[in-house]
């Protein structure tokens, strides 16, 4: 159906980068409940992250990025929340208190004991002074010892996603990550078979699909799916 000029206004614009995993959860959330976005990309190899104009959105200069008419959001986490809380289909938690608390503390552990290591700052902090070579390993350790944790603390709850055979938000937290840890920092994950199961399953599924890197509209060709 065709948009008109106050419908394309009031669409949320998602302020991304095709390789940011944070932001890949937020794309997730979105196929999973069915909204309808405009793409806004941020290249952040080249720093537009730094631009007078996205500063003034968010002055920490991170993706993603949410605007929804007069809201502006930064960080996933507060942006899956704000999203659950206003477009309730699809939850993105279960009901069951117990298991509620294991997706927060999964896309937790995730979020504070792995990707914040990813960071690009971080990483070329590291590389000055470790060299490549030690950063490699000094980010291959944070990211084993998050996932033996995960393998841990999700072993009673999971079935084909994280914490049962529905997708929830530890899912979101999951399915980048790994693509990450696999493509970019080489991690073998025949250590950690639980998380290699689910990870096939997000492959199967298209919301987690159609929201991974390649298939972004600014991934490189040589990334591209399409």
């Amino acid at each position: 159906m065709a948009s008109g000029v106050d419908d394309e206004s009031k669409k949320l614009k998602l302020y991304s980068y095709w390789r940011s995993s944070c932001s890949c959860r937020v794309r997730i959330a979105l196929n999973l409940k069915g909204l309808d976005y405009e793409y806004i990309p941020v290249n952040l190899l080249i720093g537009e992250q730094k631009s007078p104009e996205f500063l003034k959105l968010n002055p920490l200069g991170f993706v993603p990025l949410l605007v929804d008419g007069d809201i502006v959001i930064a960080d996933s986490y507060a942006i899956l929340m704000y999203l659950e809380e206003k477009y309730p289909q699809h939850p993105l938690l279960p009901q069951d208190l117990q298991r509620k608390a294991v997706n927060h503390q999964a896309a937790n552990l995730v979020s504070s004991g792995i990707q914040c290591y990813q960071n690009l700052p971080i990483i070329g902090y590291i590389k000055e002074k470790l060299g490549p070579e030690e950063m490699l390993t000094w980010l291959q350790h944070h990211i084993q010892k998050g996932f033996a944790a995960l393998e841990k603390l999700l072993g009673n709850y999971a079935g084909k996603y994280a914490t049962g055979d529905e997708v929830f938000l530890a899912d979101l937290f999951l399915a980048p990550q790994i693509d990450v840890a696999v493509k970019i920092f080489n991690i073998e994950m025949k250590e950690f078979p639980l998380l290699s199961k689910m990870n096939e399953s997000y492959k199967e599924h298209p919301a987690f699909e159609n929201a991974m890197p390649g298939n972004q509209p600014d991934a490189p060709p040589s990334e591209s799916r399409n």
